[in-house]
């Protein structure tokens, strides 16, 4: 009686008869695939431990060639570069971390309701409103010192032309610009005379010289004289740079307190650094030394490192 082969007795029957056909059996063919199916598992893991290795080759080469780089970069960076050589950074939990607060950052953004950002938006737009209201009426404030003023009795004019000091008008400071506010420091601390008597050829600030060399922008104001006229001190001072190189020609720098005064251009200078001169003091000739295009005195004036127009302070 002949035995009922299953499904799979069938499979393995026609593949025993084909792998005899082809002179090999089923065994040993398998035992191909395995060996195969290894083979090219073995070139994967051994491609990626190749390139795992070349990475961290690069990676530690460059870090050798920072550390060992004296010229370029300076001894307390490659001592930071010794301390993260000398640690062991785990760059995934790195990784895990940053993704995640990102994640975390643009959910919580993704949650917002749009209503929400819009009443935000319109509650920052009122309170700039609000401060804006606010500024202004303080700015307007002053109504009640008006009214006092409009109906004032026979009582109080004579007490308050006894009691109030007289007054003498002053410039608002809010109009006037840093250089204005500097002239006007200046001239109540400092005392200045005129350098020399001559006419002016140029202005302080922008021009169009028709010479190439000789700059937009004039931080001075020139005196045209004749060469040797005596040039006297505009204040009392110390000297602190005489000198002949530069644009400025043969120049003098004094200082008296935080203001500067330069003389450039000149033909002989009389003084040296460190001399203290005062007021009207012969200090040098009027020259065309350094980049000029004629005889004259730069006469320029500084405050803390800005420059101020000579003629807001004094009549050249």
């Amino acid at each position: 009686m002949e035995r009922t082969m299953s499904m799979e007795d069938k499979i393995r029957r026609a593949e025993e008869i084909y792998y005899r056909r082809r002179g090999q059996s089923i065994s040993n063919n398998t035992e191909y695939v395995r060996e195969n199916k290894k083979e090219k598992k073995d070139v994967k893991l051994f491609k990626k431990m190749i390139t795992q290795i070349i990475v961290c080759l690069a990676i530690y080469s460059g870090f050798y060639l920072i550390v060992n780089n004296n010229y370029i970069f300076s001894e307390d960076f490659t001592n930071k570069a010794r301390e993260i050589l000398s640690q062991d950074i785990n760059f995934m939990e790195i990784y895990s971390a940053i993704s995640n607060k990102v994640t975390e950052i643009y959910n919580s953004l993704q949650a917002k309701p749009l209503e929400q950002q819009q009443e935000e938006q319109q509650n920052s737009e009122n309170v700039q409103n609000n401060e804006e209201n606010i500024q202004n009426n303080d700015e307007n404030i002053g109504g009640a010192e008006e009214i006092l003023t409009e109906q004032p009795t026979e009582e109080t004019s004579e007490i308050e032309q006894q009691v109030q000091p007289e007054e003498t008008p002053q410039e608002p400071t809010e109009n006037l610009s840093q250089m204005e506010q500097d002239a006007n420091y200046i001239k109540s601390t400092v005392s200045f005379i005129k350098p020399i008597n001559g006419v002016i050829s140029s202005e302080y600030g922008q021009r169009n010289p028709t010479t190439p060399t000789v700059p937009k922008n004039h931080t001075g104001t020139d005196i045209a004289a004749s060469i040797g006229t005596k040039i006297v001190s505009a204040t009392d001072g110390t000297v602190i740079l005489a000198s002949s190189e530069g644009d400025y020609g043969n120049h003098l720098k004094i200082q008296i307190n935080d203001v500067i005064i330069v003389y450039a251009h000149c033909n002989k200078l009389y003084v040296k650094e460190g001399e203290v001169i005062t007021q009207g003091q012969e200090i040098a000739e009027v020259g065309n030394t350094g980049n000029t295009t004629g005889p004259h005195l730069h006469f320029e004036v500084r405050y803390q490192d800005r420059y101020v127009n000579p003629q807001l302070i004094l009549e050249l």
